[in-house]
């Protein structure tokens, strides 16, 4: 492990958590230079809370059914995300809208399963995705890191990993493919926040050089 300075973040669930656990284990093994403090599941009984605890991160449930609107529901996420003050907020695999406080913009990112603005937007997520993919006879997909705005899978990208699309793929065969890609691209777009090279530019996202004799990520 080197020199980066890890960022603090609080990550955000739904279900499964393999997105969560892959930046767990990245940050435990010292290629990932993210240090969590906290995971918040919009559900109750979903399997990432067990994975969460396994690392020895505290869990918190802030149950989407329990609000009657989108804000309420946001304002009781960013109050114990505000309790914590974390650098970064980390979406993976977390399906309720949140409304963003002015304060978190450009602090928040999600992963997406497709090389947005393709088959992006509200409902699609998971293997409606992938099915959207082949329906279309794409050559190619993907996943893609963005910083997360009020409009669904719409944010400026900050990393995107392109997959073959292959003869015969099925729906599971090409998830595999693009999670495999995920595995890569969150924390890459970690280190990069953690290493200051990340610029916004109105509705992109410059990566900049890495500065002569500064450290980095393996």
């Amino acid at each position: 492990m080197n020199d980066t300075k890890k960022v603090t973040a609080v990550i955000l669930i739904s279900g499964s958590g393999s997105t969560m656990e892959n930046l767990l284990q990245r940050a435990k093994d010292g290629t990932c230079a993210m240090e969590c403090l906290g995971v918040i599941s919009s559900k109750e009984g979903v399997a990432g809370i067990a994975r969460a605890q396994k690392f020895g991160v505290p869990v918190q449930v802030v149950n989407r059914k329990d609000f009657t609107d989108a804000v309420a529901f946001s304002r009781q996420v960013f109050k114990l995300i505000n309790g914590v003050k974390p650098d970064l907020v980390l979406l993976a695999g977390f399906l309720s809208y949140v409304h963003l406080p002015e304060r978190y913009k450009g602090r928040v990112m999600n992963i997406h399963p497709s090389l947005l603005p393709k088959f992006g937007g509200r409902g699609m997520y998971g293997s409606k995705v992938h099915e959207s993919v082949l329906k279309a006879g794409e050559r190619e997909s993907g996943c893609t890191v963005h910083y997360v705005d009020d409009q669904y899978d719409h944010g400026p990208a900050i990393v995107q990993k392109k997959v073959p699309v292959v003869a015969g793929d099925t729906v599971e065969t090409l998830q595999a493919r693009v999670m495999q890609a995920e595995r890569e691209a969150y924390p890459e777009a970690v280190n990069l926040y953690a290493e200051k090279r990340l610029m916004q530019v109105a509705n992109s996202v410059r990566i900049l050089p890495v500065k002569a004799g500064a450290p980095t990520q393996a």
